[in-house]
């Protein structure tokens, strides 16, 4: 069974009606998320202190004041430089249609608008979370193409301070992989051991330099089947074993701006 969505419903600025806000709060308990409602009167800063310490999916903000122009950007810049920008951020109250289109540019995920049913903003919540499609938890590693692991891994391990903690050949793709983590990630360098190998290719066209991003996921066949349903092509049809024992498969990259991106699952005991 799935965790329950944590969401937090935030009254932010000097606005002091917080009826809607209940109303609201309310319905998505009964939805069947875990609702933290921090009360009236929040500055942005207070709600994302509170949302990172709640470990919140969703922050819910309610404005009736007309400072929502204001107060729903910063709150996702806020996240943003706390490193929790991966919290999503709607938004609801007395916003004029107008103010919309901005306010989603500065990254609120969807405005809802007087007289939007609460049942139409827990479904909207619900499905960007649901099983059925897939999430990326974090990044799990980027891929920089070197033509010598033994150079490459100087700069990384003596001058930066970094540890590698394994060297590994993958004989299909034809390269040699250094692992060195990084936080909840790793930067993998790639060192192509035939010089038919993608690796070798890619440093005769670019040279060295970032290969690819790879998105961690916890269920590859399910995302490789989501996005195929929305007509995303892929380089590997089928999930494969890549370094370090993964499941993985990229992504085309005319599908992806260009930039080559890599899905990859690890097992339970690789975290």
């Amino acid at each position: 069974m799935n965790d329950p969505i944590r969401v937090l419903v935030a009254k932010p600025g000097l606005d002091g009606h917080d009826r809607g806000a209940k109303v609201v709060a309310q319905a998505l308990r009964n939805a069947g998320m875990e609702v933290i409602y921090t009360g009236l009167r929040q500055t942005p800063e207070q709600i994302v202190e509170t949302a990172v310490q709640e470990d919140v999916k969703v922050i819910g903000l309610s404005s009736l004041s007309g400072a929502h122009m204001q107060l729903f950007p910063a709150v996702v810049d806020i996240l943003r430089q706390q490193g929790a920008g991966d919290i999503m951020v709607v938004g609801g109250g007395v916003i004029p249609e107008d103010d919309i289109p901005y306010l989603k540019g500065c990254g609120i995920a969807e405005v809802f608008t007087p007289g939007t049913s609460t049942k139409s903003i827990a479904e909207y919540i619900k499905k960007q979370f649901q099983s059925d499609g897939f999430t990326l938890s974090r990044i799990d590693h980027i891929g920089i193409a070197v033509p010598d692991l033994a150079t490459s891994l100087d700069f990384y391990t003596r001058i930066l301070g970094l540890n590698c903690t394994a060297i590994e050949e993958v004989a299909d793709q034809q390269v040699k992989v250094a692992f060195v983590p990084l936080g909840d990630s790793e930067l993998e360098l790639l060192e192509p051991t035939s010089p038919d190998s993608p690796v070798a290719k890619f440093l005769a066209a670019k040279g060295p330099g970032m290969h690819h991003v790879a998105y961690r996921v916890t269920d590859l066949g399910l995302a490789l089947s989501s996005l195929k349903a929305q007509g995303v092509r892929f380089l590997d049809e089928q999930p494969r074993t890549g370094a370090g024992g993964a499941l993985i498969a990229f992504v085309h990259p005319k599908a992806s701006g260009g930039v080559l991106t890599e899905l990859c699952q690890r097992t339970t005991a690789e975290g």
